[in-house]
């Protein structure tokens, strides 16, 4: 549809922003603010519910330029509603215009546990910035992990963590669980901690579990003495720490870089 096919869409809907306002706080819906959020949700086979735009012709023009694969379903969805309104669907406007509902996927964490693959899965104890649990994500389907799991007082789908992984949360599980009823099953445990062993890629196991501790504390103590080893990312001297979502890059980019993570299918 084209822009201007769009734009004779312009809706006055009173009920649009208390929608919105109720989406973000639904765990059954996703929030996705902004165009990349809204065509990884597209290419990862979201159930896209409602698109809102605040200007067809540019939304138009940024979709063919970043998602030129899901342009056309994208211009076939959108309703143009005022700016007015338009700012008041979120905290922070997206800066590209849109702004869309999908319903959450339905996963399963035994599912995610057994994937027989030979791809990683992530935990994430008590993250406690959203930004970082989205960027984490980005990470993760990034580097084709089979998941991520999160543990703590913050939805992993918040709209926040939706924003920071630009929507990949539908490219792979991302679930909230409880790590200490976690059965990991055929899964080694591997704790990421300063005190471990230096990370050799080589030897990390195909299809472990990689726990990582929240942005201040680390790992607590009982899911650290569950680990079968330890694991320490190797660091220049003087350098206490990394953020969250590099520390998770650097494992699972080491991992994907080695003979086994290359060659993994």
């Amino acid at each position: 549809m084209s822009a201007a096919a769009c734009d004779h869409r312009r809706v006055q809907d009173g009920t649009l922003i208390p929608r919105f306002g109720r989406a973000r706080r639904d765990r059954s819906l996703a929030v996705l603010e902004g165009l990349h959020a809204l065509k990884h949700a597209l290419r990862f086979g979201a159930r896209v519910l409602e698109v809102v735009c605040s200007d067809a012709a540019e939304l138009d023009r940024l979709a063919g330029e970043l998602a030129p694969d899901v342009r056309a379903e994208i211009g076939a969805r959108a309703r143009v509603v005022d700016a007015a309104v338009f700012a008041q669907l979120a905290p922070y406007v997206p800066s590209t215009g849109v702004i869309s509902i999908a319903e959450r996927p339905h996963y399963e964490l035994h599912s995610a546990l057994a994937d027989a693959r030979a791809r990683p899965l992530v935990l994430l104890e008590d993250p406690r910035d959203l930004g970082n649990i989205g960027a984490c994500v980005r990470v993760a389907a990034a580097a084709d992990a089979a998941g991520v799991l999160t543990s703590g007082g913050h939805d992993p789908w918040h709209p926040d963590a939706l924003r920071g992984a630009a929507g990949l949360h539908f490219a792979l599980p991302v679930l909230h669980v409880d790590p200490l009823a976690l059965a990991s099953g055929d899964r080694p445990l591997l704790a990421i901690a300063p005190d471990g062993a230096a990370l050799v890629p080589e030897s990390l196991p195909a299809r472990a579990l990689l726990a990582f501790g929240g942005e201040r504390y680390g790992l607590s103590d009982e899911l650290s003495a569950r680990a079968e080893a330890r694991v320490s990312i190797p660091m220049r001297a003087g350098v206490s720490s990394l953020n969250l979502a590099t520390s998770v890059a650097a494992v699972l980019f080491a991992w994907r870089l080695s003979a086994g993570g290359s060659a993994g299918a």
